[in-house]
């Protein structure tokens, strides 16, 4: 294979973001070969988009058996994630999946099993990962540069979204549409990365706001605090409702201090860890000799063309995944485990109760009410 040609499941938002690039050739030995959209409304303004050369699919599983494409993204509401994936594994096509991997992490396990069997390229987009920023802090934490983990905060309120974001889709902020709200729709990047940069934790306790500042059914405001193995702790705080909003990652070890704000990388290295300090500290007031160390860093980037380019080298020369689609489930999981947390009022040990979420979950499936959507089309520069 000389070039990978991909099909794209879901012209929305993100879709179009994707045909984008791709029909631009930003992605090298990638090109567009097909969409696919069930809604028949929205036909002619993906035409506009794609122009006439493109096959306009839909019906995914017609796409997939076409012959027409090697790889696809699946770029469609949450819950059809999973499902899509494996009819397309299955087939032996290469999979290229949106966050986050799927809405309750029964059905992700199922996927990756899928995945696991199938002798194919499975990938999610977490375009995050190969941020410079968070590759250089990954590298702090993994070298041993910053000594053992002891405390992670991200405070991760810069989502604003207004009612109108939300009165766009009658699917979404409801349990039946989407399934979550500021956790499962702006959220996973930032769970990934937490879980990718600290680990998982082995318990958590979180506190959702459910509809406290939007009229919506899911949560729109969430803090958690979670403890892990070594003794470490971390507090996730999150919102859609707060402007000017913030993004600070801060990630404390025994060598020192690393805050990831407003797209720089400040680390401070202690010149002996603290644990060794304390240990031959017999003075009373006193703490270790600190440097603020000026560390080198690519500038900031998050383009989604990244991860598809990487995707794309997996298939043609086998390079590694930066963002292997059977880790999705772990961001995931702290999402459905904030949930369980708040619905029980209680701490969650993790692993956590899957079949116990997937209960209360559809309890508030059953009860959602889908809202009536503003309607929208595609304009001449390819927007929603």
């Amino acid at each position: 294979m000389e070039k990978v040609r991909f099909g794209i499941i879901g012209v929305g938002n993100i879709g179009t973001v994707h045909a984008r690039y791709l029909l631009a050739g930003q992605v090298e030995g990638a090109s567009l070969a097909a969409v696919c959209d069930h809604n028949p409304d929205k036909h002619a303004a993906i035409r506009r988009l794609t122009g006439d050369g493109v096959p306009l699919f839909n019906n995914a599983q017609e796409m997939i058996d076409s012959g027409l494409i090697d790889a696809v993204i699946v770029a469609t509401p949450h819950y059809d994630h999973p499902t899509l994936s494996m009819m397309a594994m299955r087939a032996g096509i290469h999979t290229l999946c949106e966050k986050p991997a799927g809405v309750y992490t029964a059905q992700v396990q199922e996927m990756n099993a899928c995945a696991r069997e199938c002798d194919v390229q499975f990938g999610i987009m977490y375009n995050q990962r190969p941020n410079p920023l968070y590759q250089k802090v990954k590298d702090l934490i993994d070298s041993g540069e910053l000594g053992e983990i002891r405390r992670s905060n991200w405070i991760i309120t810069n989502w604003y979204r207004s009612q109108s974001y939300y009165n766009s889709g009658g699917w979404r902020a409801t349990w039946k549409g989407e399934g979550g709200g500021v956790l499962l729709n702006q959220d996973p990047h930032q769970l990934d990365l937490w879980q990718w940069l600290v680990g998982m934790p082995v318990r958590l306790r979180a506190f959702c706001q459910f509809g406290k500042h939007r009229d919506i059914e899911v949560e729109d405001e969430v803090t958690a605090y979670a403890e892990y193995a070594n003794g470490a702790t971390g507090v996730f705080i999150t919102t859609v409702a707060e402007t000017p909003g913030t993004n600070r990652l801060e990630i404390v070890g025994s060598r020192g201090k690393v805050v990831v704000e407003e797209g720089q990388l400040r680390f401070w290295r202690l010149r002996e860890s603290e644990t060794e300090f304390n240990a031959r500290w017999q003075n009373g007031f006193g703490e270790p000799e600190c440097w603020e160390v000026s560390i080198p860093c690519a500038p900031e980037c998050s383009d989604h063309q990244v991860i598809t380019a990487n995707f794309t080298a997996a298939i043609l020369r086998g390079e590694p995944l930066i963002a292997p689609g059977c880790e999705g489930i772990r961001g995931l999981t702290l999402s459905n485990t904030m949930h369980l947390s708040t619905w029980t009022d209680d701490w969650v040990d993790l692993p956590f109760d899957e079949q116990r979420y997937y209960e209360l979950l559809h309890q508030r499936i059953a009860e959602s009410v889908e809202k009536p959507a503003v309607s929208r089309t595609l304009d001449a520069s390819g927007s929603w």
